[in-house]
């Protein structure tokens, strides 16, 4: 089960960070992927992580940083620099016993709740 958390209402230029915490099941490696979904539009990668290996989207690059707690068995993307236009729902998901990475939410086993962002102009 995964559980995202961290979501709220910003300032542009400001900063939030998200975490998801895994339970149940651990693998000893796995891949855990952000997504987001604003109003209208389809869901897009935001970033992913597995071990020391990172993805980012172009429109995140250099704002936004995909980390992970092993001893917590929890990850966490932190946003800097926000914009109006990250706002949406951000998902988590994850990939267990895998060492790759993947921008493709369908390629994902578990499937988390959102936590909205909001980012005001």
């Amino acid at each position: 089960q995964l559980q995202a958390s961290g979501g709220g209402l910003v300032q542009a230029g400001g900063s939030l960070r998200l975490s998801c915490a895994a339970s149940g099941r651990t693998f000893g490696r796995y891949t855990m992927g952000w997504f987001r979904q604003a109003p209208g539009k389809e869901r897009e990668f935001v970033a992913a992580i597995n071990g020391g290996s990172t993805k980012y989207a172009d429109s995140v690059k250099g704002r936004f940083t995909i980390s992970r707690d092993n001893a917590k068995n929890t990850d966490y993307l932190q946003m800097n620099s926000l914009k109006p236009e990250d706002t949406a729902i951000y998902y988590c998901a994850m990939k267990g016993g895998v060492t790759v990475l993947s921008s493709s939410i369908t390629w994902y086993t578990y499937r988390g709740q959102g936590t909205q962002v909001t980012v005001s102009s």
